[in-house]
């Protein structure tokens, strides 16, 4: 697939912002001033690159500081690519579990995320291979941000992924537990403590899963969208440790 930009611009504090489209897959590119620059890729939650900006922005803008290049992808069924009816279904299926205040099953949570990492993370790696013939990316390439899923089977998959950063808040289905013990590249996890969406025990639990030599959780009191300054900090210096 052909990497084509569509707009550009340039921020006030000099990143160089890009969107693209490769094939029929809408994407952003941030770069820094000084190229090459190693590559980290943007993971989100499926709800679109339009309300996820703000954040994916402010994420970029600090990894720009901080001298890397990012870049982000949108999900199969999210934003303004066609509807997904299957995940639809299971999306349905989960808001009925929890506005019934019923345990949300097996069933429903294989159903919502194992198809999603099954389309999403082949466009992933299409991207990466568009985004390292650019002469502006560099070597070495890390992963920050959820679907948890999502960044398991690519840090199993995706040899050219040194390092990741990870956000725990997402469901795990059971087959990535498995997939977890085959991840060997070095690993630095964010979990929020009184995440209202997510099942703590099983974060941990994949945390305990995960093969790597080198891992580290970092846990901190607070709903979803509340991760302290510090740990995005933290997760920083994690990533200029293994990419610079």
């Amino acid at each position: 697939m052909a990497l084509h930009f569509t707009t550009e611009k340039r921020l006030d504090d000099g990143v160089l912002e890009r969107e693209f489209t490769l094939g029929q897959i809408p994407g952003i590119l941030w770069t820094p001033a000084s190229a090459p620059a190693p590559l980290i890729l943007l993971g989100h939650p499926p709800l679109g690159l339009h309300k996820m900006y703000p954040r994916l922005a402010a994420r970029a803008r600090a990894c720009s500081a901080a001298g890397f290049a990012t870049a982000t992808i949108e999900h199969p069924g999210s934003g303004d690519r066609p509807r997904w009816p299957a995940a639809e279904q299971a999306r349905a299926d989960l808001r009925r579990a929890m506005e019934a205040s019923k345990p949300v099953s097996d069933e429903i949570i294989d159903a919502l995320i194992l198809p999603l990492v099954d389309k999403a993370v082949p466009e992933w790696q299409a991207a990466l291979d568009a985004l390292l013939s650019l002469p502006e990316i560099g070597g070495p390439v890390g992963y920050s941000g959820g679907v948890i899923s999502i960044g398991t089977r690519l840090a199993v998959v995706e040899p050219r992924i040194s390092a990741a950063v990870l956000f725990a808040g997402s469901f795990v289905p059971r087959a990535t537990f498995e997939e977890a013990r085959q991840v060997t590249i070095p690993l630095h996890v964010l979990l929020q403590w009184d995440d209202e969406g997510n099942d703590r025990q099983a974060a941990l639990d994949l945390f305990d899963a995960f093969g790597s030599k080198e891992k580290t959780l970092h846990a901190n009191m607070g709903g979803h969208t509340g991760v302290p300054q510090s740990a995005g900090d933290e997760a920083g210096r994690f990533l200029a440790r293994h990419l610079k």
